[in-house]
């Protein structure tokens, strides 16, 4: 089935193509290398079971990103990004490509007007761009931190999406793989 069968009767003047994901980000951390003129570094290790969670959905033409902080996943969590995404969008159609998690396949989850999910392959998360977002994140603003709280790695998090949401042409950078960018 192609995309233009998809979109018959559906009254969208300009299409986006994003892709979704979600990434738990928390106390638990593990020290890394990196480079320090002069003295050994100082680096702690925690392992403390404090979690949130991040939606995002990009779209690797544009560089336009658009992200949630949710402390969990779950059917409800899905439906409020859906919401905030198709919000943020309201005079576009959105093709949103997604893996397979069961709340992204859930009889609960209410899908905007404006957007259609499509899945990705089970058990593929190379052909997810916004995995390479959470490593982008996870080396830039998670890198060699112990944190006090779980707000403190919310705000760090907020931190990181709010840089990456504002520069588009580095979301575009990281998320346009060859394959996506060469079918339009």
């Amino acid at each position: 089935m192609t995309i233009a069968m998809l979109m018959s009767g559906k009254n969208w003047d300009e299409i986006m193509i994003m892709f979704q994901d979600e990434a738990r980000f928390g106390r638990i951390n593990s020290p890394h290398k990196c480079w320090v003129q002069g003295e050994r570094p100082v680096v702690y290790s925690q392992m403390v079971r404090e979690y949130t969670y991040a939606y995002t959905a990009v779209c690797p033409f544009d560089g336009t990103m658009d992200s949630l902080i949710i402390p969990w996943v779950s059917t409800e969590g899905m439906n409020i990004f859906l919401e905030e995404v198709g919000q943020r969008h309201p005079d576009k159609g959105i093709i949103m490509f997604l893996d397979q998690a069961g709340w992204h396949r859930s009889k609960g989850l209410k899908v905007p007007k404006n957007m259609m999910l499509l899945p990705l392959p089970s058990y593929s998360p190379e052909l997810n761009p916004v995995e390479h977002i959470w490593d982008e994140i996870r080396e830039k603003w998670f890198h060699n931190i112990a944190f006090d709280s779980n707000e403190a790695v919310v705000d760090q998090l907020a931190k990181g999406l709010t840089f990456l949401e504002n520069d588009k042409d580095a979301v575009a950078s990281i998320t346009g793989f060859d394959w996506i960018v060469s079918i339009i």
